[in-house]
């Protein structure tokens, strides 16, 4: 299963027809998906389930419906379990970016969060997931797929905000100030975060 976000509303990507009363349900190979993420914008859809029966072919489908634009980004630790978020939209976010022509994607997410926060010494430590959501550029529908690498630096030094990118703000935060930074965030960023984190039980599992 899958979840792709229009604003903070999931459409489901499964292998059941059926997932719940409250869900309207399309085939995934013949269904129109922008006509399904505008009738979303308007708000006359809330639950939407696009269905196939094998699902190594969900994303293969998906993809043919609209354009894709690849990104990658990070989590960033440091030594005192703090994470690293940016300001940005009126939203609190993780940094990211679309990956350049003959770039591999940890090169990218490394890159990205750099250019976006000013932070150095990064090391990647782990494959967090991938998330994917609609957004429009230049008044089109595309999505976007994002590869998500949880990092780790013991940089302490100044953290500067790409502020040609809209970003106004990069801050480190303890877990009590996470929780309320993803209060202000966006349905896939808190995808990243385990329940336990976000209900303030532990913060064990960052480096």
């Amino acid at each position: 299963m899958y979840k792709v976000f229009v604003n903070d509303i999931p459409i489901i990507l499964s292998t059941e027809k059926e997932i719940g009363e409250k869900y309207t349900s399309f085939p995934l190979k013949t269904v129109r998906f922008k006509r399904v993420v505008k009738r979303i914008l308007k708000g006359e859809l809330m639950y939407v389930n696009l269905y196939h029966p094998d699902e190594t072919k969900l994303l293969k489908y998906l993809f043919k419906k609209m354009r894709v634009v690849t990104a990658a980004g990070g989590m960033v630790i440091n030594r005192q379990k703090e994470i690293l978020f940016i300001y940005r939209n009126n939203r609190w976010d993780l940094p990211k970016g679309k990956i350049e022509k003959n770039e591999d994607v940890k090169t990218c997410a490394i890159r990205e969060v750099e250019e976006e926060t000013g932070v150095q010494g990064l090391e990647i430590t782990r494959f967090i997931t991938r998330t994917y959501h609609v957004f429009r550029r230049k008044g089109k529908l595309r999505l976007k797929e994002t590869y998500w690498y949880e990092m780790y630096t013991e940089y302490e030094g100044e953290l500067v905000p790409e502020l040609n990118e809209g970003i106004k703000k990069a801050k480190w935060k303890n877990m009590e100030k996470s929780q309320k930074a993803l209060k202000k965030s966006y349905a896939n960023i808190k995808m990243l975060f385990p329940e336990k984190y976000l209900a303030g039980k532990s913060e064990d599992w960052v480096a």
